[in-house]
């Protein structure tokens, strides 16, 4: 017979964990919980006994994490993601009345082009219903399926993830920009500019990269980029004011160009547009609540206007 470590165990040992992981306090994850400090202190002893680990040890004047501990910490929130998407399962969806939280992966990017129309038609149709936007990383985007299993979907664009169930939203382009001010580049840029420019990259890692600078790399031109920025919505200010060189999408790009100082100019070379799209774990395929939250997706990015095409030539 498989053993079954849940057997003896009460599943709300599981909202304590997570929120004595987080807290590292037994007081403020009494509060989280809404409970007393003497049942969180026995929670823990209970937990402590189940792991055969102290989970949280005291350094000083504060408790820290055990190694097996900071292993659970992920792992506990998603779990008890999971368990809550369980029990929220209905057989029915109705916006109207639904009380309901989706949590969706982004980039910052995606949250400023698609967040803006997307809560707006969340709020008129699902006025109960909660969005919560959580910062895409590295990880998220290396285990994808680990991911997805905690939230309702990942914003991504195609090129990173396969044989995952996908919703296409809208297109962008990659545009370069320039400082304002940057009177060493004209109206048009030249293999030579980005060969001489240093540049500003997103991420710059192996797994992690951004799709027109890896196509740029393909034709041999190999960028010399001296910062590295975690969120596009940096990457702009740290142009601005400099002579360096970016590629960004071009409807972030039209909205930060003023505010950044940076002048936008097309890629010249054959770039391959962004394709940005909904990924999801395939259980939630059959639940009501995420095909209406797949069809809002859908009808909220049918309204962000598809950029014009820029040049399609190789640099000069």
């Amino acid at each position: 017979m498989e053993h079954d470590s849940l057997r003896n165990l009460d599943l709300n040992l599981l909202r304590t964990l997570d929120a004595l992981l987080q807290e590292r306090h037994v007081t403020r994850a009494a509060e989280r919980l809404g409970l007393s400090q003497p049942a969180v202190s026995a929670a823990l002893s209970r937990l402590r006994r189940h792991f055969g680990d102290e989970l949280l040890v005291r350094s000083g004047n504060r408790l820290e994490l055990t190694a097996l501990a900071e292993q659970l910490l992920g792992n506990a929130e998603a779990a008890l993601a999971g368990v809550r998407r369980v029990f929220d399962a209905t057989p029915l969806f109705d916006p109207e009345t639904s009380r309901r939280e989706f949590t969706l992966v982004t980039s910052d990017y995606a949250t400023a082009i698609l967040g803006e129309p997307l809560t707006a038609m969340v709020d008129e149709q699902a006025p109960g219903v909660r969005l919560r936007f959580q910062a895409q990383t590295v990880g998220s985007v290396d285990h994808p399926m680990e991911t997805l299993r905690a939230v309702d979907g990942m914003v991504l664009p195609h090129g990173f993830l396969a044989d995952i169930p996908v919703l296409d939203l809208y297109e962008d382009q990659w545009v370069c920009i320039v400082s304002a001010d940057n009177d060493t580049v004209g109206d048009e840029l030249t293999r030579e500019d980005l060969e001489r420019l240093p540049w500003v990259d997103v991420f710059h890692r192996p797994t992690a990269f951004t799709p027109a600078l890896r196509q740029l790399q393909v034709l041999g031109v190999e960028p010399r980029v001296d910062v590295v920025v975690e969120q596009f919505l940096a990457l702009p200010f740290m142009v601005g004011g400099t002579s360096r060189i970016a590629v960004i999408q071009a409807q972030l790009a039209r909205r930060m160009a003023g505010p950044a100082n940076v002048r936008v100019l097309p890629c010249p070379w054959d770039v391959v547009p962004l394709k940005e799209a909904f990924w999801y774990h395939p259980s939630h395929r059959a639940d009501p609540a995420h095909a209406w939250l797949r069809q809002i997706l859908s009808l909220a990015a049918e309204t962000i206007e598809r950029p014009a095409p820029g040049p399609r030539e190789a640099p000069k």
